[in-house]
């Protein structure tokens, strides 16, 4: 009995679970059943409420409905037929089907054998309650709702996809239209027979109204909202009565069942008939757009304008212009002004618009610059106008001031653009100008520094004068104002490709500056070039002297010279400016000359007539020597590569990245290019071997080819021999000494080169650092030589030049280091042991760099320094 017991109370634990586990197996059997009854059904109410039937003869509709309802009651009889209601005794087998060792059933059987035996009863007792004790863990299962393999086709998709359709897309109150094609059916129609939607202009960014869930008979309209109505039953039933539209004219009959129309002033809106609706409708209006300068236009030294604007609309702005007039009550009417201006077109340009952001209220700038205008810094009006997305123009914005223009500092430029300003002004100005143009250039030396400048200025006037024999033509007039416009830049700004020249006129045009009271920001833009002159001019002394070498004849400042380094400059320049801005004109004027006066004492180094020989040999041998050790350094990265392809690949990639900038770059400096060497040497010819060259190490650094490598290491070879050819000093000890470190040289990159083209990278490289050594030797040998020539050549020179020349100083006073010359006596090993430990340490880099346990960034910096020595 206990045991019964047992089981009966672990069959009531399962009363849920079954019960659920049941529900499953009605839904599981009802959705099998009757999903083609779902569809048939989804798809006539999607064709319903999409109001299909209201566009189709009454016939096609009947016909159709009664397709629908066949197809409807037949899978209905089908799905009752194979419609099966779960039973207790089913939810329990499949809630046992998901249980290990089906335990429900296991407690509803009961012992066949051994039921006497006390044993076997305890046994089965036992089994029972682990059955029992297991069942009682069961969870409902969970139904199989799939029915792919009944639905091949998905068409219950189908039909969910057209209701979903219908149910955005469509109404509700659409179906019931379906009544009134019945015979003899009521008049009346159940519900709203009409619909309704009032649709704000899309700019406004507004949602859509729906006319039948407005609850206030006081609808707030937009202007230009569009208003549209569609009416259902029979012809004549609803009629519709607005006064919202102003239409006038000829319109549509009220009774019509569609119509559309904006909305454009306050009225009513009323739909007659049964069921009908009735509105007020208030509207509100689409404010102007609103625009102000809220600046004066700001000008730079240049001429680029910049006029400041606000712009403001209730939905934005979506365009803007800006018209620019002659204010002629304002313009001085004197000299070449004084005659009647010739018609000319407004300028007219659009405003700026912001990118992103909120366009409703935003501040811009107008940029803009009319420097070669014919009203350039003369009184303008300036009238802006912006316009919104309904096609709206704001009042016009005016703003007087003068037209900013470039402004010229240079009296001949300032002369040059004022009569250009008169030729514009009108044509008849023509005489005028020729005149002034002659009476200007009757002296030339007095008033233009450049012969280049006097003959384009008299060029002009003969064109001129010959036009005006012809009489001067609107084409003809744009032609010589542009070209007036050029003359005058080319008397402003000079020759910038000189240096000196520069500086001296950023001096002249800031001291011009502030004796006519330019604007700060002209004053601070003409203090920014003559700091960049100042810059120029010190690279180009620094740059001078390390091309003439220190060692050649270089112009020594005697002891009266001033020496300044780069800051005291930099303080003076600071120091003027300061004294500008705090207003104080007459001690920045004060300030300037003493600088000016200070860079007078420095001279630009030149030697008598450029390069000497020597000079050329040397630098043609240094870039041999360059190009020679990036193909040994090349060779080692090859050698690299076959021994230990893992720990190069990766830094294949960073070499790549250097060779481009300061390693290899250096290493195959003048492939790019002419050689230095050789067109000192002998004119302006180029070489095209280094170019081939350069082309060739490209391709040995993508594909590690020794043959590419013995290629460009015979064209150093021939390189190499016609610089021995053009070597001076052949007289002299050290002139045959170098020859002979030369030929020593050539030999080496012979054998290297027969080494590459074996693939014996190893003996290559061995051969090309001995070349290498041959070539210091020999420029070492050079360089004495050219040193005795000098001493010979000038032996008046004293002991205290021979000092100067020992410091290495620079015209500022500065210490110019080993970079600038080939050879100094400063703290430098001489001799062999130069060369010995150079090589020991490149040799001691290399080995370090084949081992690729090293950290990544230690063999980084490895190869780094191996691109750069």
């Amino acid at each position: 009995m206990a045991q019964r017991h047992g089981i009966e109370t672990a069959l009531l634990k399962l009363r849920l679970p079954v019960f659920l586990t049941q529900c499953g197996l009605v839904a599981e059997r009802t959705l099998r059943a009757f999903w083609p009854a779902g569809s048939v059904l989804m798809l006539g109410a999607a064709l319903l409420m999409l109001g299909v039937q209201d566009h189709v003869g009454v016939e096609l509709v009947w016909a159709v409905g009664a397709i629908f309802a066949l197809a409807l009651l037949a899978t209905l009889y089908l799905g009752i037929r194979r419609f099966h209601w779960p039973s207790r005794d089913e939810a329990l087998v499949r809630l046992d089907e998901t249980l290990p060792g089906r335990p429900i059933q296991a407690l509803l059987d009961e012992q066949a054998v051994g039921a006497g035996d006390s044993a076997s009863a305890a046994v089965w007792a036992a089994h029972q309650q682990r059955m029992a004790d297991r069942a009682s863990r069961a969870q409902p299962a969970r139904p199989d709702l799939r029915i792919a393999r009944r639905d091949p086709f998905a068409l219950r998709y189908v039909a969910m996809l057209a209701l979903a359709v219908a149910l955005v897309f469509g109404s509700i109150w659409r179906v019931s239209s379906v009544t009134e094609m019945t015979p003899g059916a009521a008049q009346a129609a159940v519900g709203p027979t009409w619909e309704g939607w009032i649709e704000p202009p899309r700019y406004t960014g507004k949602p859509t109204l729906y006319l039948a869930d407005m609850d206030s008979d006081v609808i707030e309209v937009l202007q230009g909202s569009r208003i549209t109505l569609r009416l259902y039953g029979q012809p004549g039933e609803l009629s519709l009565v607005e006064s919202v539209s102003g239409r006038v004219g000829e319109l549509p009959p009220a009774a019509d069942q569609m119509h559309e129309f904006d909305v454009n002033q306050d009225g009513e809106l009323r739909i007659e008939g049964s069921g009908g609706a009735e509105w007020t409708i208030a509207l509100i209006e689409d404010e102007l757009p609103g625009v102000e300068v809220t600046g004066p236009p700001d000008a730079e030294a240049l001429g680029q304008m910049t006029l400041p604007y606000s712009a403001r609309d209730d939905y934005g702005v979506v365009a803007g212009e800006a018209v620019i007039t002659l204010d002629l009550a304002e313009v001085d009417r004197r000299y070449g002004l004084s005659s009647e201006p010739q018609p000319r077109d407004d300028i007219a340009v659009p405003l700026p618009m912001p990118i992103a952001g909120d366009r409703a209220a935003f501040d811009e700038n107008l940029i803009e610059d009319f420097s070669q205008h014919a009203w350039a810094n003369l009184p303008v009006t300036f009238t802006l106008v912006v316009e919104d997305a309904a096609g709206q123009k704001s009042a016009p914005a005016e703003f007087n001031a003068v037209l900013p223009g470039r402004r010229f500092f240079d009296p001949m430029a300032a002369a040059v653009i004022e009569m250009r300003r008169d030729l514009l002004w009108t044509r008849e100005n023509a005489p005028r100008i020729s005149q002034i143009m002659r009476a200007v250039s009757h002296r030339p030396d007095e008033v233009f520094r450049s012969e280049t400048a006097y003959l384009r200025f008299r060029t002009i006037l003969r064109r001129l004068e010959t036009m005006m024999d012809y009489g001067l033509k609107a084409e003809q007039q744009a032609e010589l104002s542009q070209a007036m416009w050029d003359l005058a830049i080319l008397l402003e700004e000079g020759d910038l490709s000189d240096a000196l020249e520069r500086l001296r006129r950023a001096q002249e045009r800031l001291a011009e500056a502030m004796k006519n009271g330019a604007s700060d920001e002209e004053i601070a833009e003409l203090m920014d070039e003559l700091r960049r002159a100042t810059d120029e001019y010190m690279r180009q002394l620094a740059q001078q002297q390390q091309q003439n070498g220190e060692e050649g004849e270089q112009q020594q400042m005697s002891e009266n010279s001033m020496q300044m380094s780069q800051d005291d400059l930099q303080r003076m320049m600071d120091r003027i400016q300061e004294l500008m801005e705090q207003g104080r004109m007459a001690e920045a004027q004060q300030a300037l000359q003493e600088l000016q006066q200070m860079m007078e004492n420095m001279r630009v180094t030149q030697g008598q007539g450029g390069q000497s020989p020597g000079e050329q040999a040397m630098q043609g041998l240094s870039e041999t020597l360059r190009e020679q050790q990036g193909l040994s350094d090349q060779a080692f990265r090859d050698l690299q590569e076959q021994f230990n392809p893992n720990a190069q690949s990766g830094q294949s990639e960073n070499n790549e990245g250097q060779s481009g900038g300061q390693g290899r770059g250096q290493s195959h400096q003048g492939q790019n290019g002419q050689n230095p060497g050789e067109n000192q040497g002998q004119g302006q010819g180029q070489n095209p071997g280094q170019n081939q060259g350069q082309a060739q190490g490209d391709q040995q650094g993508q594909g590690g080819m020794a043959e590419n490598l013995a290629q460009r290491q015979r064209e150093l070879r021939n390189e190499l021999r016609r610089q021995q050819g053009n070597l001076p000093g052949g007289g002299t000890e050290e002139g045959q000494a170098a020859r002979d470190a030369l030929d020593r040289a050539g030999r080496a990159m012979e054998g290297a080169e027969d080494s590459l083209r074996r693939d014996d990278l190893a003996e290559a490289i061995d051969q090309q650092s001995e070349a290498m050594e041959a070539l210091r030797e020999g420029m070492r040998a050079l360089g004495e030589a050219m040193a005795q020539q000098e001493q010979q050549s000038q032996p008046g020179q004293g002991m205290a030049e021979g000092q100067e020349r020992a410091r290495n100083r620079d015209p500022l006073g500065r210490n110019a280091g080993s970079n600038g010359s080939i050879g100094t006596d400063e703290n430098l090993l001489q001799g062999e042991d130069v060369y010995r430990r150079a090589r020991e340490l490149l040799d001691e880099i290399r080995r370090r760099t084949g081992e690729g346990e090293r950290p990544q960034m230690e063999l980084d910096y490895l190869e780094r320094l191996l691109d750069r020595f």
